[in-house]
């Protein structure tokens, strides 16, 4: 078995062709037809390379075939084998149904065994019994036209009577281990002369057990192929039940003239995967479905340019084949513990640079990896793949010239090392979670992708608009709160405050009695008229207090717009370049969203400090000259009301000089109306700030709607990234949905997820005092009273339902919240202090989070076991990844896993991956080359460990259809004979010698 070859390739056959003298229907002509059939043959497009030759019960043409190919002719036909046509006695459309007895040319006697097989094949007539051999069909042709002399006349006219009793057919067959073990029958599946054309109702039964019997079908109909691969009414596991199971349509030119020599209708060539051997044939009968199809060109399967077709390893004097072609298709590289498998993963993954970083500097003492260990052995070791569309790459084997920045890895390898990272206990499988994401990210257009490079930036894409818009509102609920506190401090400050204004009013009243009892006699119109122009002071006192509370506001707002345009704007700007850097905006387009203010400010400001300066001055006016202190200052008739503070106050002054002669009383009686002025301006700014007070309550009504709508405005913007975020797996989602088995157990789910728990048990530690007696004494009672009544809002509704959640919660539970408060009311700063933290932790959305959940089986894959992982990973290479069309290699995938969940979840995986790239597997796992029909075998064998060295390491390859690589298979792989009985069960041909 030194051999090495690529394995199961397609290669067109040519099943059913007559040649020049064929018994029935010979329309080749008379002269030497042979050499102009045999040049037509030969310059066929695409080129024929196994040919059935077809011919009524006997084998003369193909005895004949035999001798043109023995001269030479022919040479790019490896495989030629007979296929006897026998007609049944069973009525079809036109005539009876053919059956076709392709025979193995592998025994060096089958033409001899196959005439004893048809020699048991009889018909009867003429009060005679008729054998199928050349000599008896001579007799029936003569006795059934006695005019007939000829011998070659006689044997076409015997062979149109010769009928083949079906059920005789069948025993005869059934009793030779021979013709079990030599020849697949083929039935005709047309209308004509096949099993469609059988009419009868009555005769269904018979058309059923002739199709059962048969392992090929001749039909080139794209609708019988899909009904006999199991892909129309019946599924396979009918197709077993019913026919023994699936069967191969195969399509010949059925050629009786020159002119249709291998020129099938419509080009429906037939193509058959495998070696040119008669087992190729047999492989297909096990799998029709990817080993048989009719059509102008065979299936196609990866992308030739991205198709390793060759690995040569130079310097290396281990590499005892060092020349090694590729399949296409799926390669499994097999041996026993420590023949090299892995180290022909390793070199072709290193010539792909899919070996990663950490792959190299791996610990040579634990790593699985082949060049890891051989690292102080590899020498100066290369390797060279070519690739299909024959270009060539050299990579050293010690890594020297891995992972440069011009290169990129061709193929994806999962290396052992790969796997069991990713798929490890520890490492909560972010890793795999991040290849999930990659590939969501590649399902995706690069329209919608919108030109992002990877997932997160994808994702940042679709939702970073509605994060920006959940932090506005949450800042918004922030700054509300703030006010709502300072709105119900006020409210609280009513009953206070209306005292203090009663008291204040009592203290002038007192401070006013006091000051009349000053009053000496005869000065009484004096103290009368001081009294009205205390008064009329006082108006204009709080006049001037008013307009200086205005210029104060001027000032500070001048230091505003002043910040603004120096730090603020500017920065505002900046974080709006940041969040849209994708506008593409010059500098100069930014300049634009430059905050301004729409008007001059600056001179308005300006303008209204100059104007207030002037509105004082005006109300303090200019004091008059001191003249005579007995000559008022202020006549009578003037209306006081209109004259400015300073002759007002001089007035009073002249006045309270003639009260008394006596200082101190003087002296009195001025402090007095000082102190009735200063308690006349404390009054006027208590009563604002109750009247201030008294119109709380409305205000903070307005501000808790603003704030409730505030608060489903933040959940608006939550489930609008949710939704975002569901988008994207949108395509994914697509793909699995329309999948079958094993796939659909993947699932995407994006959630809301509301911790509550952190929530309240940060109230419960940090603001509420629950040493207090009442409903939220004991720990957890928040909690409890949280996930009953706003979870499932949080978590699954609306945003009009998280506002009905949370005002219905407040209604039920604020009073008794506000009743564990650490601080009573009274205490002023820090009942407000804490107020405001109570109100910014009730309506903050910090612990609701969207987060998305990859589950297999209903389990997130985060929780998943480290083998169930491992198949979540491999459904995302073989199943999922469409983008990537690189060649994929794997390493051991059936680590970790049973038998059963690798032929359940595996393998169909990696029948559909096939064909669309290349997959080379190492595996110890029989169904894995079996069941998937591994297009190449590799098997490897290393030799003696020498000291010092690595061990001479040699490779073997062929496909299934071949004997000697199934020997290897049975023989390394555990199970392995147990597989090919399993897949070959409905068979009657022989699988292993």
């Amino acid at each position: 078995m030194g051999m090495i070859s690529r394995g199961s390739e397609w290669h067109r056959w040519e099943p059913h062709i007559h040649a020049p003298g064929t018994v029935l229907n010979n329309q080749f002509g008379k002269a030497d037809p042979w050499s102009a059939y045999i040049t037509t043959l030969e310059g066929l497009t695409p080129t024929i390379e196994a040919i059935a030759v077809t011919d009524y019960y006997v084998t003369d043409t193909y005895e004949e075939f035999l001798e043109h190919k023995a001269a030479g002719r022919l040479p790019n036909v490896a495989l030629l084998f007979p296929n006897i046509e026998l007609r049944l006695d069973v009525a079809a459309k036109s005539g009876f149904v053919n059956i076709h007895l392709l025979v193995s040319p592998e025994d060096p006697d089958h033409l001899n065994e196959a005439r004893r097989i048809l020699k048991r094949l009889q018909f009867h007539a003429f009060n005679d019994r008729f054998d199928c051999t050349r000599e008896e069909l001579i007799k029936l042709g003569k006795r059934a036209d006695s005019t007939i002399t000829d011998d070659n006349a006689a044997l076409r006219h015997g062979a149109t009577q010769f009928k083949v009793n079906f059920n005789q057919l069948r025993k005869v067959i059934s009793e030779s281990e021979w013709a079990t073990n030599n020849i697949l029958i083929a039935v005709a599946g047309g209308s004509g002369d096949g099993t469609s054309g059988i009419r009868q109702a009555a005769d269904l039964t018979v058309r059923q057990e002739i199709e059962k019997f048969a392992h090929i079908i001749f039909s080139s109909s794209p609708a019988q192929r899909e009904f006999w691969i199991g892909q129309r009414s019946m599924s396979t596991e009918d197709l077993r039940a019913r026919y023994d199971g699936c069967k191969p349509c195969l399509h010949g030119s059925d050629s009786h003239d020159q002119k249709s020599v291998g020129q099938p209708v419509d080009n429906r060539f037939s193509w058959i995967k495998g070696a040119l051997e008669f087992d190729a044939l047999r492989q297909a009968c096990i799998d029709p479905e990817s080993r048989a199809y009719v059509g102008e060109h065979p299936p196609r399967s990866a992308i030739p340019s991205q198709v390793i077709s060759h690995v040569k390893i130079e310097d290396a004097d281990w590499a005892a084949t060092p020349d090694i072609p590729l399949n296409p298709g799926l390669v499994a590289i097999v041996g026993a513990r420590g023949s090299g498998k892995t180290a022909l993963a390793d070199v072709i993954a290193a010539g792909c640079d899919a070996i990663t970083p950490a792959g190299w500097d791996a610990d040579e003492n634990i790593s699985p990896s082949f060049l890891a260990r051989a690292r102080q052995l590899i020498g100066r070791a290369t390797t060279t793949l070519t690739w299909g569309g024959a270009e060539t790459v050299t990579r050293s084997l010690d890594g020297s010239d891995a992972n440069g920045h011009m290169s990129y890895e061709r193929a994806r390898y999962l290396s052992q090392q790969f796997v069991e990272e990713l798929c490890s206990a520890k490492g909560v499988s972010d890793g795999l979670v991040d290849e999930i994401e990659r590939v969501i990210f590649e399902s995706h257009s690069k329209d919608e992708g919108e030109w992002a490079l990877n997932f997160e930036e994808l994702r940042d894409q679709k939702t970073s608009r509605f994060q920006q818009a959940r932090e506005r509102e949450a800042a918004a609920i922030s700054d509300i709160s703030d006010r709502i506190a300072t709105e119900f401090e006020k409210e609280s400050l009513i009953a206070t405050l209306t005292a203090q204004v009663q008291q204040r009013k009592k203290v002038i009243v007192d401070y006013t009695a006091d000051r009349a009892k000053l009053v000496v006699k005869g000065t009484e119109a004096q103290v009368a008229r001081h009294t009205q122009l205390s008064e009329t002071a006082q108006v204009l006192r709080n006049q001037i207090q008013n307009f200086g509370n205005q210029r104060r506001t001027f000032v500070a707002l001048q230091d505003e717009v002043k910040s603004m345009r120096a730090t603020g704007a500017p920065e505002m700007l900046r974080q709006a370049q940041a969040r849209y850097a994708n506008s593409g905006m010059k500098a100069e387009q930014w300049d634009e969203f430059l905050l301004i203010y729409k008007g001059d400010v600056d001179n308005s400001l300006r303008a209204y400090i100059t104007w207030v300066d002037g509105e004082i001055a005006k109300v303090n006016g200019t004091p008059p000259p001191i003249g005579d202190p007995n000559v008022p200052l202020i006549a009578d008739t003037v209306d006081v009301s209109t004259l400015p503070l300073a002759p007002i106050s001089a007035e009073m002054t002249r006045l309270e000089a003639m009260f008394s002669a006596d200082k101190l009383v003087r002296d009195q009686y001025a402090a007095l109306t000082k102190r009735i002025a200063q308690e006349n301006s404390a009054l006027q700014t208590l009563e604002t700030r109750l009247t201030d007070s008294i119109g709380a309550a409305a205000r903070r009504k307005d501000l808790q709607t603003e704030r409730d709508d505030t608060y489903g405005r933040v959940f608006e913007a939550i489930i609008n990234e949710q939704d975002a975020l569901a988008d994207l797996y949108a395509p994914l989602m697509a793909r699995i949905a329309t999948s079958p088995g094993t796939l659909k157990k993947l699932s995407f789910s994006v959630r809301r997820i509301a911790d509550v728990q952190g929530w309240g048990t940060f109230a419960e530690e940090e603001l509420l005092d629950r040493r207090k007696a009442g409903p939220f004494y004991g720990r957890g009672s928040l909690i409890a009273a949280a996930t009953e009544a706003l979870m499932p809002a949080w978590e699954t509704g609306s945003a009009t339902d998280v506002q009905s959640a949370m005002t219905a919660f407040m209604a039920k539970y604020l009073r008794d919240l506000l009743s564990h408060a650490p601080f009573a009311p009274a205490q002023q700063a820090e009942y407000r202090e804490w107020s405001k933290r109570f109100a910014h932790w009730l309506f903050s959305t910090d612990h609701i989070t969207v987060r998305y959940e990859i589950a297999y089986d209903g389990v997130d894959i985060r929780k998943l076991s480290p083998g169930t992982r491992g198949i979540v990973l491999l459904l995302l290479y073989l199943a999922l990844d469409d983008a990537d069309d690189r060649p994929l290699i794997i390493d051991q995938p059936e680590e970790n896993l049973d038998p059963k969940s690798v032929f359940d979840e595996l393998v169909a995986l990696f029948i559909a991956a096939k064909a669309k790239r290349q997959v080379i597997m190492v595996t110890h796992n029989a169904n894995l080359v079996i069941n998937t029909d591994a297009d190449q075998i590799i098997v490897a064998e290393a030799g003696p460990h020498p000291s010092g060295g690595l061990p001479p390491i040699s490779y073997v390859a062929g496909g299934l259809e071949n004997a000697a690589i199934r020997k290897a298979v049975c023989k390394i792989l555990e199970g392995g004979e147990d597989a090919f009985r399993e897949r070959a069960r409905r068979l009657r041909v022989r699988l292993e010698r």
